[in-house]
């Protein structure tokens, strides 16, 4: 056992399986997690794949389909890209996607209108013939085009010294990504060339990272598919959604809940530590990190239920996906946060004294750590102007 790297096993067997001698074995060895993201990076997102629409009617059939603006003012095709979403029509997540104008483009004649769609690799397919499911009559094409035919980029600088105007200005399907402040920008390639910017090449992992630091989801497992609302997944936060446009799939329920109901769960960063440890102050990233021995965040199932630790009550939660010790949990604000509701006291927020757990795993031999969940400052201040307006 002490030949293998730390936490392989317990992985393959399960923690629940994983006896506490071999969990601390297991904890004195080298670890494989991945390490702290550089301050400045670029990286190919192989998990991510890329649609093509294109045709005379391409803005106006999106545009009913998508929860953002497919159109500017004037009427016209957009030409800057956007963040935004598929909808089932109860208002469901069925696909959180980026979208790049792509005006003239290959299948499209002179100057009409065309989009390439990014979204999850293993979804790609799935949602080719979604479009296709809804096009009809409409003058366009789609199609999902090849892994070796485009590819799909992401870069940040935290130092605040690449000049990001001049590299977007002069590179076409390029964007800020519009999410949250400081997360980077986003790049569409029709081939497997990287884009040209002074910055070191870095990984999709540590993208990851950056990503759960920020506290933003992305894709299906962090989305579960015609499970979470556009709300709840923070979309309404992040840009996802244009609340004057018309009508678009799943428009119905999307709008009576921001016009009538609160939305009480919000997906959020958490840190995980084990339970005999004392509650972390700050969320911050460890590949090794010395609150957690045996279970790192993604050996945590999908779902797990977050409960009020050594207390009974309601569930105050439930975990998404986490790699170290964060990740990211779809928390209950009232219960987990100091976050106010409308309609509620300070005296109903989270007490200084209340802690949290995830336990799963067959009766009487489950594994268990405790989790916090952190309120990113972009989500406070996005939450404090819904209360104003």
């Amino acid at each position: 056992m002490r030949h293998l790297p730390k936490r392989v096993l317990a992985r393959k067997l399960g923690p629940g399986l994983v006896c506490c001698s071999c969990r601390r074995q297991f904890a004195s060895l080298p670890s494989s997690a991945p390490h702290p993201p550089a301050a400045t990076g670029l990286t190919s997102l192989s998990s991510r794949r890329l649609i093509s629409i294109a045709g005379p009617d391409a803005a106006k059939f999106l545009q009913g389909i998508v929860t953002a603006s497919v159109t500017a003012k004037d009427g016209q095709p957009r030409t800057d890209g956007f963040y935004t979403a598929f909808l089932t029509a109860t208002g469901r997540v069925l696909y959180d996607v980026f979208v790049y104008p792509n005006h003239g483009a290959s299948g499209a004649s002179g100057d009409e209108p065309g989009f390439l769609i990014e979204v999850d690799a293993d979804q790609a397919q799935t949602l080719a013939k979604h479009i296709k499911r809804y096009k009809l009559r409409a003058k366009l094409a789609v199609k999902l085009l090849a892994e070796d035919e485009a590819s799909v980029w992401h870069a940040w600088d935290d130092s605040a010294k690449t000049n990001w105007d001049s590299i977007v200005e002069s590179t076409k399907l390029s964007f800020k990504d519009p999410r949250v402040p400081g997360l980077g920008y986003r790049f569409a390639r029709l081939d497997q060339k990287a884009p040209e910017i002074d910055l070191e090449r870095s990984t999709e992992d540590a993208y990851t990272i950056r990503r759960y630091l920020h506290g933003v989801p992305e894709g299906q497992e962090e989305m579960p598919k015609e499970h979470s609302l556009p709300q709840e997944s923070n979309m309404d936060v992040m840009n996802g959604i244009d609340w004057r446009k018309g009508c678009y799939v799943g428009q119905e329920l999307t709008i009576r809940t921001r016009h009538r109901g609160v939305v009480r769960k919000r997906i959020l960063p958490c840190v995980v530590y084990e339970k005999d440890h004392a509650a972390p102050t700050t969320l911050a990233y460890h590949a090794d990190s010395p609150t957690l021995e045996s279970t790192t965040a993604d050996m945590i199932p999908q779902g797990t239920s977050i409960g009020r630790f050594e207390k009974r009550g309601r569930s105050a939660g439930k975990w998404l996906k986490g790699v170290g010790n964060i990740g990211l949990g779809l928390c209950r604000l009232e219960i987990m946060t100091d976050v106010v509701l409308p309609g509620e006291t300070a005296a109903a927020a989270l007490k200084p004294e209340d802690e949290f757990v995830l336990e799963w795993g067959e009766e009487g031999s489950k594994t268990g750590v405790k989790v916090k969940a952190f309120v990113p400052e972009w989500l406070r201040q996005g939450l404090e102007a819904q209360k104003r307006h």
